[in-house]
């Protein structure tokens, strides 16, 4: 869902190239993988897999980008494994209320700078207030069995959606401001949708709503744009 969203952006800026999609692809694919997986007997495949992902964007950067492409993708990286990595005393993950906003900041920095020539600070706005908001509903789903503090466990389920209502809003009026009419247009017919999965968020929910459901709202804005242009 993240690489429709970033490839949302890259449309808009008129960046869009298929090896920055594959790119963006792999590095959200292998950070899933290595994420769900590094506590369990697969993590050595699992990071033989994201060894060889790992060469292959590389590969991507070095033949159709530049060094400077390289080390934003390697600064992201990086990022991502201080997020959850189990070798480090002390992650991202276990720090009470940050993780919301740090998933927020690394998806905002592939959509405002991995993909652009120049950093677009509308772009990280937008990114990283919608982003955050979405995260705040897996804290909701999580929030029985979390054993870092988090939003719904501190300020409770109704003020953790409030929260969520919020940063959607201020994310969609900073699209309706910098982005272009159409793509304004998809980012607001998101929100729609968004407000509504927010709303029924609920702890007792099946995972499948959040996963299937919460998750997919990255790609909507994208999915939107195809509706308006094709249909």
């Amino acid at each position: 869902m993240g690489t429709l969203f970033a490839v949302f952006f890259m449309r808009e800026q008129n960046t869009f190239r298929f090896p920055t999609f594959f790119l963006i692809f792999i590095t959200y694919f292998g950070g899933y993988l290595y994420t769900k997986y590094q506590y369990t007997k697969y993590f050595f495949k699992i990071l033989i897999v994201n060894a060889i992902a790992g060469i292959i964007c590389a590969f991507l950067i070095i033949h159709n980008h530049n060094e400077i492409r390289l080390l934003k993708w390697f600064v992201i990286v990086v990022l991502g494994l201080l997020y959850n990595s189990f070798f480090l005393d002390v992650y991202i993950r276990k720090i009470p209320l940050l993780k919301v906003f740090y998933v927020g900041l690394v998806w905002a920095l592939v959509n405002c700078w991995l993909t652009l020539p120049k950093f677009s600070f509308p772009i990280f706005l937008i990114s990283f207030f919608f982003i955050t908001a979405l995260v705040l509903p897996f804290d909701i789903r999580d929030m029985k069995s979390d054993t870092v503090k988090t939003f719904p466990q501190i300020i409770g389920v109704q003020n953790t959606k409030n929260i969520a209502y919020v940063l959607v809003f201020i994310s969609t009026v900073l699209a309706s401001l910098y982005l272009d009419q159409q793509y304004a247009v998809s980012f607001f017919l998101t929100t729609i949708v968004t407000y509504i999965l927010i709303y029924y968020s609920e702890n007792k929910r099946d995972d499948a709503y959040f996963s299937f459901g919460v998750e997919t709202c990255s790609a909507l804005p994208f999915l939107f744009l195809g509706i308006m242009k094709y249909f």
